[in-house]
Formats: C-alpha cells, sequence, structure tokens
C-alpha cells in the first residue's frame, strides 16, 4: 500500500504538471473505486482551476477556487499525467482532462482508492475529520506520545499507527524506526519512557525524509508518478527480512503479528 512517503513523491512529481491547469473534462469509466463515484462532478468540475496542491496523510488534496478534489491512491493507485488521448487501460478509471491536453489519471487495479470532491471546509470531510497531527509537523514530539501512552497496554507499534494520534506512520516505516530506535514493537505502549519517545520520534522523521528523498519504497507494485519505481527498499534493515542476520548484530530477524500487521524486529537489538 502506497504509504505517506509514496504519497508525497506523487504529490511532488505531479505538481509542477498539474498546478494551475483548467479542467476541461472529467471522465470516469467506472461506477466506483472504495466509494461510489459522483457523477454529477462531470458537470461540476469543467472550468475550474487547480490553484495548489497538499497531502494530508495519505490523502492528496487539490484546491480550486470553489471546492478540493480528494484523492486516496487505496492498495495500487498510481496518479500520473499523460496526453489526453492516450489510450486507456483496464485500470485506468479516471481521468481529469485539462485544457492543455493534458490528462492526470488514476489508476487502480485494486480499485480501494478514493475519489471525491467536497465544497466545504476539507478538514471536516469525513476522511479527514479524525486525523491527528503529521509527523514532520512541530506538534509531534516525543513529550506528546509520552503523554497519549500513559497507562496503555497497546503495542507500541500498534500505538504508532493509530492515524487518530498520528497519521502517515504505516506499517514498513513502524517497524524500520521501532528497530532503529532500539524498542521491541510489541512492549506495552505505557512502558516506554520519554526519553525513548523522543527518540523514536526523531527516527520516524528521518525514516519518513529518508522515504521521500528516495521516491518511497516499492512494495509489490507501488510505481511514481513517472512510472519509476521508488527505491527506499534497498535501505530496509528489518522489513521483510525474516530468518536474516540483523545489520547490527547478525542475529536472526524474526516475524510477528501485531494488531494484524506483520512485525520484523530484532530480538537482541530491540528490547
Amino acid at each position: 500500500m502506497p504509504e505517506l512517503p509514496e504519497v508525497e513523491t506523487t504529490l511532488r512529481g505531479i505538481e509542477p504538471l498539474v498546478k494551475g491547469r483548467t479542467i476541461r473534462e472529467l471522465v470516469l469509466r467506472t461506477a466506483k473505486l472504495r466509494r461510489p463515484l459522483d457523477k454529477s462532478l462531470c458537470h461540476q468540475l469543467p472550468g475550474q482551476t487547480i490553484n495548489h496542491l497538499e497531502r494530508r496523510a495519505k490523502y492528496l488534496l487539490m484546491f480550486t477556487e470553489r471546492g478540493t478534489l480528494i484523492f486516496h491512491l487505496g492498495m495500487t493507485g498510481i496518479l500520473r499525467v499523460v496526453p489526453a488521448e492516450t489510450t486507456e487501460q483496464k485500470h485506468d478509471h479516471v481521468d481529469l482532462i485539462f485544457t492543455n491536453g493534458q490528462a492526470l489519471r488514476f489508476t487502480d487495479p485494486r480499485k480501494f482508492g478514493i475519489f471525491t470532491y467536497t465544497e466545504d471546509s476539507h478538514l471536516q470531510h469525513p476522511c479527514l475529520a479524525h486525523l491527528g497531527p503529521e509527523p514532520l509537523s512541530a506538534q509531534f514530539t516525543g513529550a506528546y506520545l509520552y503523554r497519549h501512552s500513559r497507562d496503555k497496554q497497546l503495542a507500541v507499534k500498534a500505538f504508532i499507527m493509530d492515524q487518530k494520534l498520528v497519521v502517515g506512520v504505516g506499517n514498513i516505516y513502524a517497524n524500520e524506526a521501532l528497530f532503529r530506535a532500539g524498542i521491541h514493537p510489541a512492549r506495552p505502549a505505557g512502558r516506554v519512557g520519554v526519553k525513548r519517545y523522543v527518540r523514536l520520534v526523531k527516527e520516524i522523521r528521518d525514516i519518513l525524509e529518508q522515504a521521500i528523498a528516495a521516491g518511497g519504497t516499492t512494495i509489490s507494485d507501488f510505481r511514481q508518478s513517472d512510472g519509476r519505481p521508488g527505491y527506499f527498499d534497498q535501505q530496509l534493515q528489518v522489513y521483510g527480512r525474516a530468518a536474516q542476520p540483523c545489520v547490527q548484530c547478525q542475529a536472526l530477524i524474526r516475524i510477528r503479528r501485531i494488531g494484524q500487521r506483520s512485525s520484523f524486529y530484532c530480538p537482541h537489538c530491540q528490547h
């Protein structure tokens, strides 16, 4: 699933090609993705201009003078800019065609993505209203995690993946950050001290910034907006490395289920 770095990479890739463009036509080739698609948008969106783009958690937002387009890439979604006359393929479900002859094409083989629009405050939209602070923001600190973790028996890995607490720390990056911080993923969140949370916040920020710089992580079939894979998978130290030697101590990496997700850790380096 595309996580925060993959969505940020997509935004940076398409922004120069989309910002300032005026929508000529909306083409919908399916009735629904994760949610039904609103056919009335085919009449509402033409004539509107994309003024700027933002990312919120794993959502990509495009602001016009009248409202906000909201995209979520789901499990396998890709957004890319192509000439409008480019022949559509089987899983090309949505085209935003601009007056310059280019199209923003949303491809989603598994149809778990979201494409919607609101003219109300985007922050109050059901997709966004419940979200916690961004992990790269000043709000996200060790003290913040420590304060919210008191008396919690929930595993620390599940704790930092709670989107109401902090957004965008997906499974891959949670595994890697906990390894770098030396914290066992199953340790109760309430039994992690403030100094260790300070270290964990630093590692989360560092790893997300490194992943963004590398264009994201290619797990399964993620591709950047220009079709190139992300390369951060070459820097993974625990994720996907069960039964392989730890890069720090040579103990074998273990795997277990935590919160219904695969968790990779070193039994010697993490406690």
